[in-house]
């Protein structure tokens, strides 16, 4: 009887590995090719079909099943809101040149003649009228059922502009500027409508960083409802956004967001998943990528309740021109306390420091006092003066407790309407 050669351990293990391999692989591709038709509800598909009547007849149609929750909050968010998120267009009636020439010598041609050597023309252009071109556009959100529409101001700054809706349907509506804040990048304009859709608006007092956040607008000016999804980057930013005609202006307490925010999405609505409006977005950070701001929803609903039941929107004013305390300007300066907003007169000799006349003035605050607390609350970058004022109404005292030459004082100023 002849012998039959064992296996060494080290070839039954390269076996052993081979087979496991083999057999792994077939119940994998078995798994993949039977499990969704017998487990269905474990495989959602990304496309079902169902049968519609469609113009009378019955037919199959695709419709998209998305895969996850948040999927399907993002979908349900945008297809909600984008009824009521409006393209606005910038027009203007501008001058239109003709093209002409003179001949500076046409004395010295009389004189000579055809045959003058003087013959020659110099191209000149002159005004032939005007006509009206669109300029410019932006984005803003209805909020009302009549045709309330919120927006920048940056978007209707221009008073001489004539602005037209453009809905998500393709209707056109003129639309008249209400009015617009004084302080905030907020506007509001009407267009005269009735039963047209809006948004809702949400509470931008909780949001947390790393929220999802849906951006809607019209992107540069000529894609409009483009939509991009993001989170929320940062809270309560100070910044200074720079417009198109070189202005700038300050922005506090905003929403730093990496959804893709580009020109003409101003005005348009920053949502959270439960498609509620939580701030306007307002500005980009040039050169670089994915970091827009937008402004918080609650600074907000103050001038659309003011514009519905006053017909404008009326700003509380304190009357100082300031700059918050932090630790760099604190050492820079020698200052006891390194929060705080420091008096200050501004560039310009008739920027003065406290307004003449205004409640700061009749408080008795002067420039380089600091004023530490608003109605117990310290002013802080986090917190500032601006923001504390803008959430009192006309006519409200506020308790201030200022630094003045080295010693803490409390004073009281009654509010009154910026002008």
């Amino acid at each position: 009887m002849k012998k039959v050669n064992k296996f060494t351990q080290k070839e039954l293990i390269i076996i052993i590995i081979v087979a496991s391999f083999v057999v792994s692989s077939v119940v994998g591709f078995g798994a993949g090719l039977f499990a969704p038709k017998l487990f269905p509800n474990f495989y959602p598909k990304s496309v079902v079909e169902k049968t519609e009547i469609v113009n009378g007849e019955l037919q199959i149609v695709k419709e998209y099943v998305p895969p996850t929750t948040q999927e399907q909050m993002i979908i349900d968010a945008v297809k909600k809101n984008s009824p009521a998120v409006v393209s606005i267009i910038i027009s203007k009636d501008l001058p239109v040149f003709e093209n002409y020439s003179i001949n500076p010598f046409d004395g010295f041609n009389d004189f000579f003649g055809n045959n003058s050597p003087f013959n020659f023309y110099i191209p000149q252009q002159r005004q032939k009228g005007t006509e009206k071109k669109e300029i410019g556009g932006g984005t803003g959100f209805i909020v009302s059922f009549d045709g309330m529409i919120v927006t920048n101001k940056h978007v209707v700054e221009d008073m001489e502009a004539e602005y037209t809706v453009l809905m998500n349907d393709g209707k056109k509506y003129d639309a008249k500027v209400l009015a617009r804040d004084p302080i905030l990048d907020v506007a509001i304009i009407k267009i005269d409508e009735k039963n047209l859709p809006t948004v809702v608006l949400g509470d931008s007092d909780n949001l947390q960083i790393g929220q999802s956040v849906i951006a809607i607008g019209n992107a540069l000016g000529e894609f409009r409802n483009t939509v991009s999804i993001g989170v929320v980057s940062g809270l309560a930013r100070s910044i200074t956004a720079a417009a198109s005609n070189g202005a700038a202006e300050k922005l506090e307490q905003v929403i730093q967001t990496d959804a893709a925010i580009n020109q003409g999405n101003s005005g348009g609505p920053l949502l959270n998943l439960r498609g509620e409006v939580i701030g306007i977005n307002t500005a980009i950070a040039q050169g670089a990528q994915n970091i827009g701001f937008a402004l918080p929803i609650n600074v907000v609903k103050k001038d659309i309740k003011d514009v519905k039941e006053k017909g404008k929107i009326i700003t509380p004013f304190l009357g100082v021109r300031y700059v918050l305390i932090n630790e760099t300007i604190q050492k820079a300066n020698n200052l006891k306390v390194d929060y705080g907003a420091l008096v200050q007169r501004g560039q310009n000799l008739e920027d003065l420091a406290v307004i003449p006349g205004s409640p700061a003035d009749k408080a008795g605050i002067m420039e380089n006092d600091i004023i530490l607390e608003i109605d117990g609350q310290k002013i802080t970058e986090e917190h500032t003066l601006a923001d504390s004022v803008g959430k009192k109404s006309v006519g409200d005292t506020m308790t201030i407790k200022i630094l003045h030459k080295g010693d803490e004082k409390t004073l009281k100023a009654i509010l009154t309407e910026k002008k």
